[in-house]
């Protein structure tokens, strides 16, 4: 049986990872050693989701450890020798990044090399898949002129109309230091693939979500957006009108990639993998869609400071993705991603009350 090895198993696209290869006939090994509840505080624990993967899939091991630990990482992969790694381990806030700046790098930049250098030594014939983020281009998509409509911004140059592209800068530019620190592992896994020759690829997320996010105020977009409104507390705005846009894609859609890749990788490859034009949504249009499912008014406050760093529009181009894995496409619509994280909410927050 092929062993999978999945960083930060309990996270959003971790855990969706290790059941979507489990329903395939992998064995799945999970590092997780739930730093959400380090970085975010209690509404960020995850360990529900390692308790619902141990439960849930019959092959799956926990291994409770951390990426920055080095020795106990070169340990384990001498010891394993898994046949494939996806790695989304991750300390994910570029806000709450300025507060821990030792680790959020030590996390991201350093976490990713040691597990690229066990990979190196142990396993150097099997992909490697990381988790990277559009916050890498940091806030130069900004400079692309804009049209604003009644309820969002909107790319007017045409030679974005399909989003942004691979091939846009990454310098010069304002990351902030979670952008920063995940630059430096990005580039550093293109270098593992393209120096050393692994099968490496970074995937540079749009807004990756689902019904099993553990959204919060610093992370998790719509997941923390649906929760508010469940829950009657104030959601904040922060700058550009609420009119930002982003592209949403399902955890689900995010672990059919991966297998696409997995099953036929390439060497230090990069790729932009969000929802697309046609999953994209502003703030307020996303007020709008929740309050259209729950039938409960969303209570928000507008901050007039926009976040360091953030973009007033970012959606993925999808046309390299597609032409190197013809197989892959988006399933997972807009609608349907809201209803999805709506009812998980409902019943996370029905059991906690329970």
């Amino acid at each position: 049986m092929k062993k999978l090895l999945v960083t930060g198993s309990s996270g959003l696209i971790g855990s969706e990872v290790c059941i979507y290869f489990a329903s395939q006939g992998w064995a799945i090994h999970g590092i997780d050693n739930n730093q959400r509840a380090v970085f975010f505080g209690s509404q960020g624990d995850t360990r529900w989701n390692q308790q619902r993967l141990q439960s849930s899939i019959k092959n799956f091991t926990h291994h409770e450890l951390d990426i920055r630990d080095r020795q106990g990482i070169l340990e384990l992969f001498e010891s394993l020798r898994p046949d494939a790694i996806v790695h989304t381990a991750a300390q994910p806030s570029h806000d709450r990044a300025a507060a821990i700046p030792y680790d959020d790098f030590d996390t991201n930049a350093v976490g990713t090399l040691n597990l690229l250098e066990a990979t190196r030594r142990f396993v150097p014939d099997i992909p490697f898949v990381h988790l990277s983020t559009n916050k890498v281009y940091g806030d130069a998509p900004n400079e692309i002129s804009m049209n604003e409509t009644e309820t969002r911004w909107c790319y007017s140059d045409p030679t974005y109309e399909q989003g942004i592209p691979e091939t846009f800068r990454i310098d010069q530019s304002k990351h902030s230091l979670f952008g920063a620190s995940k630059v430096a592992a990005d580039i550093m896994v293109q270098e593992y693939g393209r120096y050393f020759g692994l099968k490496t690829c970074c995937l540079r997320g749009g807004c990756l979500t689902g019904p099993n996010h553990s959204g919060v105020e610093l992370h998790g977009f719509l997941s923390y957006l649906v929760k508010s409104n469940l829950e009657g507390r104030t959601y904040k705005i922060f700058g550009y009108k609420g009119k930002q846009v982003r592209d949403n894609i399902h955890s689900y859609d995010v672990a059919r990639f991966i297998e696409e890749f997995i099953a036929n990788p390439r060497s230090g490859e990069v790729y932009n993998l969000g929802g697309g034009k046609d999953n994209t949504c502003s703030i307020l249009e996303a007020f709008a869609m929740v309050e259209s499912l729950t039938n409960k008014k969303m209570q928000y406050e507008y901050l007039a400071l926009n976040r360091e760093g953030d973009h007033i529009c970012y959606y993925s181009d999808l046309r390299k993705i597609k032409d190197h894995y013809p197989n892959w496409s988006i399933t997972k619509p807009l609608d349907t991603i809201f209803a999805e994280i709506v009812t998980g909410w409902s019943s996370r927050l029905q059991y906690a009350k329970a």
